[in-house]
């Protein structure tokens, strides 16, 4: 795993441009942020994950000005449970308690769980200290 977009790098908040050649390509292992990340309007996304060789793909309808507006600002924006348990796959499983999920979830103690794009969980009734996470760009327990 590359660690150029980790859970706290400034790319996330700015408007820089990054690999732009890297955009070109399909389906690959390069890393790129395009100017389409700020300035691209859309009511659909779509994620994919690779899971051993297979990749798993969702749709989300979620209308914003750019995937930037979503996330530069750290907002919490919610999705629903069942899009991420469908993204990977039926042998996946996560803890039932807490569930915060979509954009900028995050959990209530340093350390805890926390997703740019995703869904934490809980052993507890709370999300002070999550411990199970499912997404992109995740940072936290393990």
């Amino acid at each position: 795993m590359q660690s150029t977009f980790h859970y706290y790098s400034p790319l996330w908040t700015n408007k820089t441009e990054f690999n732009l050649p890297g955009g070109e390509a399909e389906f690959d292992t390069q890393e790129t942020k395009l100017p389409t990340y700020w300035n691209m309007a859309f009511s659909k996304i779509c994620l994919g994950m690779k899971i051993g060789q297979q990749i798993n793909f969702i749709v989300i309808n979620k209308q914003a000005n750019s995937l930037y507006s979503l996330i530069a600002d750290e907002g919490y924006r919610a999705l629903g449970r069942n899009t991420w348990k469908t993204l990977i796959g039926s042998q996946a499983s996560s803890q039932l308690n807490c569930n915060k999920e979509g954009f900028n979830a995050a959990c209530g103690t340093q350390g805890s769980s926390k997703a740019r794009i995703g869904m934490l969980g809980s052993n507890q009734n709370t999300c002070i200290t999550c411990d199970s996470r499912i997404g992109f760009v995740t940072r936290g327990y393990q």
